[in-house]
């Protein structure tokens, strides 16, 4: 996967737009951050992650999902996009998307499916 890959099926739901976020590409909802790229070109900075799941899924398969000493306070996992698959990452960020889209665009988005 690239992080263009992400945007396409990304920015196919409500309110999500292009922006930026630390002088890369990010993808954001209602002007918060759904999903950054990071420096290395390579790695999704994915938040909404909670610590322990973050733990598993580092654990299970650690060359898709790592993270640094600088995120390890917080609920945020890195996903390698070159090791990673569609199917492991959308689920992520359709969940973090779901905490920051209005409630409205969620149910539209919803009852569309």
């Amino acid at each position: 996967m690239t992080f263009d890959d992400v945007r396409k099926f990304a920015l196919l739901w409500p309110e999500v737009e292009d922006g930026s976020s630390y002088g890369t590409p990010a993808l954001k909802v209602r002007k918060k951050m759904l999903a950054r790229l990071r420096e290395d070109n390579d790695s999704l900075v994915m938040p909404g992650v909670p610590q322990d799941e973050r733990e598993m899924l580092v654990e299970s398969q650690p060359k898709v999902f790592y993270f640094t000493d600088h995120y390890r306070d917080y609920p945020m996992v890195l996903i390698r996009l070159s090791k990673a698959s569609r199917a492991t990452v959308e689920p992520l960020l359709r969940r973090h998307w779901r905490t920051l889209a209005s409630k409205k665009a969620v149910k539209e988005f919803d009852t569309t499916l």
